[in-house]
Formats: structure tokens, C-alpha cells, sequence
């Protein structure tokens, strides 16, 4: 199946005395990039919440955002290294005896020494809070991905809808190839005819047709061109991550498009190969957001 790498989930529920949100939304990128932003008394279980949304997505950019409102989970306290600031103002007396100045030492200069006053955090957050919030996280994960498959399902119907012009623009080619070379040996002979007085050398003139049919067969790449058609399509039906195999696809066909434009020596044939490009690279396009 078809999975999207844009989407975005949503989830709540109550942690203690905090209510805490879970949002997420994922963008396309080459590989599973996870981005984490959350109160720092979570980051001993970053793993477990890696690991856990790595179960639904495969692939693509996914930023998380953990939000609490309510009472902290962090108990704050204060660390004064008295032995600092005893020393620190010493030295400020010692300042203004060396120097003959009358300033007082004040408690804003004291202050000011932020070495000597700490706060410190400590988290109150237990098991049951963990739990809670990556219970809350696989609810947000699950509806991203949700949401994923809902847009693959509607990328596969376009991407679908592609193939099918691109197969039959393919079968077009098939039924005008043949006649190029036909044609191109009665404007040979017509021109041979017109400039040349007396007998016309046959043999000649199929010598040069047998080498433009040579280098204007385009039978070989219209079989692979149909190949890749059905490759592709099949691949949308596996359930594995296909964007990386898709993208390679999308590649040969746009091989197979640039060879037979290459080759083309009718207007009919142009004309195919233009609108065989246009359809490949939508399909790129669209390719590029695949899981």
C-alpha cells in the first residue's frame, strides 16, 4: 500500500497533576529522522519514544512537541557555595581598602556571582508519569499515521491514473513506430526520383532505409518502458516501504522517455515522447513524498 510521509497527530491526557499534549507532524525526507522537543526531565526516556514511533513510520522527517500545563514535575531547590562567596566578598573588601573607596558590598553584587548561587531541578516524575506519556505519544503516532496512509491512498488513485496515459501513450508509440520507417522510404525514393535523371539504384535506397530503421527502432525501449509500467504498479500494492523503489522506477522510465525522444524522427512521435515526460515528471513529484 501507498503511505504518505506528510502527517500530523494529536494527543492529550491527564498526568498526575499536569495535563500534558503530545503533537506531531511528519514531512518527506531520505530516511527516519526523529526531532524531540520536550521538558528535559523526559530526556532519560528519548529511546523509548524513538523506538516506539519507529514501529509506525519507516520514513520521513517527524517532529514531536511535548507540552505541559499544571503544576511542574520538577522539584527546584537552591545551592549556595557559601565558600565562594565568602571569598568573593573578601575580595571586595579588600577592593575598596586597597583602593580607599567607601562602596558597600550589596546583595546585588552578591547576587551577581552566578557561580556561587545554583538552582537546582529535580525530577518528581515517576514510572507511572513515563507510562502515561508514552501512552499518550502512541496515540499521537497512531493518528499521524493514520493520516499517512489516508493521503497514500489518494497518491496511489493519482499515481494510477498516470500510469495508465503513460501505457497509453506507449501502445500510441507502438502503432506509429512501424509506419515511420515506411514513410521515410517514399520520401527517400521521392527525393532520389527528383534529382537524379535515369534508373533509380534500388538497393541503394534500401541500404539507407535499413540503416534509418536501425537507428529509429524504438521496440526495445517501448518493451522496457511497459515493463517499468507494470513494475511500478506492482509496487504499489506491496505493503512494504516502496518510496526508495518507486523513485528508482520513476528514473527508467525517464530513461527509456530521454532514448526514444533521442530517436525520434516524426512529429508523432515527438509529440508522445513530450507528453510521456510531462506525465514521469509528475510522477516524480509526487514519488518524492512516498514512505
Amino acid at each position: 500500500m501507498v503511505v504518505s510521509m506528510t502527517g500530523f497527530g494529536r494527543a492529550s491526557g491527564q498526568v498526575e497533576s499536569c495535563f500534558m499534549t503530545v503533537e506531531m507532524k511528519s514531512v518527506n525526507h531520505r530516511f527516519l529522522e526523529i526531532s524531540l522537543k520536550m521538558p528535559k526531565q523526559f530526556l532519560s526516556i528519548e529511546d523509548k519514544i524513538k523506538k516506539l514511533i519507529s514501529k509506525f513510520v519507516s520514513r520521513g522527517r517527524i517532529e514531536v512537541y511535548v507540552n505541559l500545563d499544571g503544576e511542574s514535575l520538577v522539584e527546584k531547590s537552591i545551592h549556595i557555595d557559601w565558600d565562594l562567596l565568602s571569598h568573593y566578598v573578601d575580595t571586595l573588601h579588600e577592593i575598596n581598602e586597597r583602593f580607599s573607596l567607601k562602596d558597600e558590598v550589596t546583595l546585588d553584587q552578591i547576587l551577581s556571582l552566578r557561580e556561587g548561587i545554583d538552582i537546582l531541578e529535580e525530577s518528581t516524575s515517576s514510572d507511572i508519569v513515563e507510562k502515561e506519556l508514552l501512552h499518550i505519544i502512541e496515540s499521537a503516532v497512531q493518528q499521524l499515521s493514520e493520516m499517512r496512509k489516508a493521503e497514500g491512498e489518494q497518491l496511489s488513485v493519482d499515481l494510477q491514473a498516470r500510469l495508465a496515459d503513460m501505457r497509453n501513450i506507449g501502445e500510441e508509440l507502438e502503432l506509429v513506430a512501424p509506419t515511420v520507417v515506411e514513410q521515410y522510404r517514399e520520401k527517400l525514393t521521392k527525393r532520389v526520383f527528383e534529382f537524379v535523371t535515369g534508373m533509380i539504384d534500388e538497393n541503394r535506397i534500401l541500404t539507407e532505409v535499413a540503416l534509418f530503421a536501425d537507428k529509429a527502432d524504438i521496440s526495445e525501449e517501448l518493451t522496457r518502458l511497459h515493463s517499468h509500467i507494470h513494475q511500478f504498479e506492482k509496487t504499489l500494492q506491496t505493503s512494504e516501504p516502496i518510496g526508495r523503489k518507486l523513485d528508482f522506477l520513476v528514473q527508467e522510465l525517464n530513461r527509456e522517455a530521454n532514448t526514444i525522444g533521442s530517436k525520434a524522427n516524426d512529429g508523432r512521435i515527438a509529440k508522445n515522447v513530450v507528453e510521456l515526460k510531462s506525465i514521469i515528471e509528475k510522477l516524480k513529484e509526487q514519488v518524492q513524498n512516498i514512505e
